[in-house]
């Protein structure tokens, strides 16, 4: 400090004033025996050796890159000679030692090469956040302030979302994993520090006089209404995660169908909400509720690989296919979430809307009437929209049916080809082929029957 007061002390070039609070500044000289107890000391010294080292000139080096061959492979080495301390001085930690240093080379000098190994390794995991650099990154993402910051990251303590372990570093806990996957399976914002971070610039707008608060806070609180009611609306769908982790039905459940991603079996938990779980990949795949189902012939969705399973609403209900997978993560635009693969747009799947679709639904005008190719042998088309109840029953004596690309010239519905049991077929001269339109072919429309 003396030398600095003789020579002068250097402006800190970083930094700015948020405007909450001065810096930490040591206020008074003193020594170990006053401050009481080492590790009180330690933080004292280490104020003190900051603060001094923040106001004293730079610490200056030379800096020498080498490059030298060996065959015909180029390397460089690099170092660092000191020339004046500067601030290392007072903070000795940050100075450079002497293994960064390089000896006296000249251009054209040669080096002896002592060994050369390959080192064959793998990259490791990245390890929990400190408490420092979660700091850190909220700063970065404009999350809180100086003085809030520390409570926020107290509450997810106290909350047993985190735990924190030796060297300050803050380790999730199982709830606050599942929490995090549930706010991800509903609405990503929740979780994702970009929400936070705009309603902190709206607030700094207001502060700024550039915005008004009653504005800033009803469009705040409309945002959050609105999440609030959708999470609401949705939250079942976070059941299953929690049941899975928190309660013994990941052991329960029967091996059902195939993973797409691992290959494993999963298993089918019927219990409310239904659902199949991998334990291998620790991922959990809602199905539809009331529904019985079953393994289909253990086909597989050309998509993701996942076994196709039939889930049947009774007897003289709906029938239809799945994919766990597109169920729960729809492949395309236009098919919802919670559709099974009658609904699907994939142009060359056996078991898409596109292979098995007949005729726009007549009842709900919103779904599509799909063959239900396991309905055999009392075959019937059904609704694709879950919310319709609507079934049409085709023919109890057809041997096969399928759908033609061809379409009828009086309503535009696909046309079916049907081949009927030789004993029991309906056509004359007990042929037992016939093609045309459910609805307008007379021999057809004679044969069907709505049914809800």
């Amino acid at each position: 400090v003396s030398s600095l007061l003789s020579t002068g002390f250097t402006k800190p070039r970083k930094g700015s004033d948020a405007g909450d609070h001065p810096p930490i500044t040591p206020m008074l000289c003193a020594t170990e025996q006053e401050i009481g107890g080492h590790d009180s000391w330690r933080l004292y010294e280490y104020i003190v050796r900051h603060f001094i080292a923040t106001l004293s000139p730079d610490c200056t080096y030379m800096h020498t890159v080498v490059q030298f061959k060996i065959a015909d492979e180029t390397f460089t080495c690099t170092g660092s000679l000191p020339l004046k301390a500067g601030f290392t001085e007072v903070m000795p930690w940050q100075s450079i030692n002497d293994h960064q240093t390089l000896p006296t080379l000249q251009t054209g000098d040669e080096c002896s090469v002592e060994r050369a190994e390959l080192l064959d390794r793998k990259t490791s995991p990245p390890d929990y956040l400190t408490e420092s650099e979660l700091i850190t990154l909220m700063e970065k993402h404009g999350i809180g302030t100086d003085a809030s910051i520390p409570t926020h990251i107290n509450n997810i303590g106290q909350r047993n979302y985190v735990t924190v372990i030796s060297g300050r570093k803050l380790q999730p806990t199982n709830l606050g994993i599942m929490l995090v996957h549930g706010y991800n399976k509903i609405d990503a914002d929740l979780v994702q520090p970009t929400m936070r971070s705009a309603v902190e610039k709206q607030l700094n707008l207001i502060a700024q006089g550039k915005a008004k608060y009653t504005d800033v806070l009803k469009h705040a609180v409309t945002i959050f209404q609105q999440k609030f009611h959708y999470f609401v609306a949705n939250v079942t769908s976070v059941d299953s995660l929690f049941e899975v982790t928190f309660t013994p039905l990941s052991e329960s459940g029967k091996p059902i169908s195939r993973c797409g991603k691992c290959r494993r079996f999963m298993k089918y938990i019927a219990a409310a909400p239904p659902r199949l779980y991998c334990n291998t990949c620790d991922e959990t795949y809602d199905l539809p509720f009331k529904t019985n189902v079953k393994l289909y012939k253990e086909l597989k969705c050309p998509l993701d690989e996942f076994e196709l399973l039939v889930c049947s609403t009774g007897s003289n209900g709906k029938t239809y296919t799945l994919c766990p997978y597109c169920f729960n993560h729809p492949p395309f635009r236009d098919m919802k979430k919670g559709s099974g693969c009658n609904s699907c747009s994939h142009p060359d799947c056996e078991h898409s809307r596109s292979a098995l679709g007949v005729a726009p639904c007549m009842v709900c005008e919103s779904g599509i009437l799909v063959l239900d190719p396991t309905s055999s042998p009392k075959w019937k088309l059904a609704c694709n929209d879950n919310k319709c109840p609507t079934v049409v029953t085709l023919f109890q004596d057809a041997h096969r049916i399928s759908v033609n690309d061809e379409t009828c010239e009086k309503c535009g519905a696909y046309e079916l080809a049907v081949n009927f049991h030789k004993d029991k077929t309906p056509l004359e001269n007990k042929e037992t082929k016939h093609n045309g339109c459910i609805f307008c072919d007379p021999i057809f429309s004679s044969l069907i029957k709505l049914k809800q």
